[in-house]
């Protein structure tokens, strides 16, 4: 069994499509995002979305980093994380404009105090001026706050994103094709609208990446941080503190070069969005787009589940792996097979199109300072598999 699993976690999360397989599929099934008729308008020519995300277990690292270090700031990127895996998903549906975003914030009082409550919510509304700037508008409409200290230990930050959007400017992932190439946009580095360096790490495969990487003092310092029914075996495993300093690429009195960080930063990176960079190509190269994916829980093996037939996808060009995920894998010998399909591992969003559109779809991800490659490609096959090129060796999905 893996770690993954031993910790009571599912990268694939079989056990809840199995509960939700009766459930409408909706318009288009092999969309990223359920989508629906639009009972909100009753126009034929539009559709209603509503989606549900979070930061998952990353505000856990928010607090142990707060708790070591008196940073309160580290909640703001939290504030991100649950908001940009609400917008990307609904990105890769095609919807980039006039959004409506709830917060729901469950926290335990004892633990977590107003102060947090607010960076939290103010960070969110920040994002959003940040992302208006860019033509992604999302209005924010509260949401609730509850103190539910006998289901929580610290605190869980998620959201629910709503979108009416015309029919004729969806991305439905039917138009995938045997010939397709696949588009991969990297999610580390620094994007021109990012502060700081962004270990791409998002929002997925943080509780093995938490216990993996962090030193066992954690868990005897602070309980209210993990699972006490947990084998210990499994709990906090890893070599490293918070604070131990670590070296990215950067600038270094304005010239390219490093920067100090430490672990703690690289494991709280915000969740980068590619908001300003899909809305370029939704609006300016809508039609070359075939299908998106947000390479999420399940890491570099979610386009499986929305392929419109039966396809064989070849990734043969994936990105070299960035240091968080480097620092991950040795300190859990995690085979390659467990880290691609927990963690994104170097790219984070995929675009499905011609070869012949390619090369303009990279630019446009490189004048955002997002580094962008064609990463594998589409064929037909008897049945859908995924083929991973990983160190010259094939993993097979």
């Amino acid at each position: 069994m893996s770690l993954y699993a031993q910790r009571g976690v599912s990268a694939q999360k079989e056990e809840v499509h199995q509960a939700t397989e009766k459930l409408d599929k909706g318009l288009y099934p092999n969309a990223f995002c359920k989508i629906y008729p639009d009972y909100l308008g009753g126009d034929e020519k539009w559709v209603n979305l509503m989606h549900a995300d979070g930061a998952g277990t990353k505000s856990i690292l928010a607090y142990l980093y707060w708790k070591e270090t008196g940073d309160i700031s580290v909640w703001k990127g939290i504030a991100q994380d649950a908001i940009a895996m609400n917008l990307d998903d609904l990105l890769c549906v095609g919807i980039f404009d006039n959004l409506l975003f709830s917060s729901t914030i469950d926290r335990n009082k004892r633990n977590i105090p107003g102060d947090v409550l607010s960076v939290i919510i103010n960070g969110s509304q920040e994002f959003f001026d940040e992302l208006k700037t860019f033509g992604v508008g999302i209005q924010y409409l509260g949401g609730e706050t509850a103190d539910v200290g006998d289901v929580v230990r610290t605190i869980a930050v998620n959201g629910t994103m709503t979108a009416r959007w015309p029919k004729d400017k969806l991305i439905t992932n039917d138009k995938i094709q045997a010939g397709d190439v696949i588009v991969g946009f990297a999610s580390f580095g620094q994007a021109s609208y990012e502060t700081a360096y962004n270990s791409g790490i998002g929002s997925n495969g943080l509780t093995s990446a938490r216990h993996d990487t962090l030193h066992k003092t954690y868990g005897a310092r602070f309980h209210e941080s993990y699972d006490t029914t947990l084998d210990e075996s499994v709990v906090y495993i890893g070599p490293h503190r918070m604070t131990d300093p670590v070296d990215v690429p950067g600038n270094s009195g304005g010239a390219p070069g490093t920067v100090t960080t430490d672990i703690g930063h690289l494991l709280l990176s915000p969740t980068r969005t590619y908001a300003p960079l899909l809305k370029q190509l939704l609006t300016e190269q809508f039609d070359a787009i075939h299908g998106l994916i947000h390479c999420s829980g399940g890491g570099q093996t979610k386009c499986m589940k929305y392929l419109p037939g039966n396809f064989r996808v070849i990734k043969d060009n994936l990105f070299e792996p960035p240091l968080i995920f480097k620092q991950i894998q040795e300190a859990s010998g995690s085979d390659d097979r467990e880290m691609y399909q927990v963690f994104n591992m170097g790219h984070r969003l995929e675009v499905f199109t011609t070869a012949a559109a390619a090369d303009a779809m990279i630019e446009a991800g490189r004048r955002f300072n997002i580094d962008a490659q064609i990463v594998g490609r589409v064929e037909e096959a008897p049945a859908k598999s995924l083929v991973l090129t990983v160190k010259g060796q094939e993993i097979v999905y």
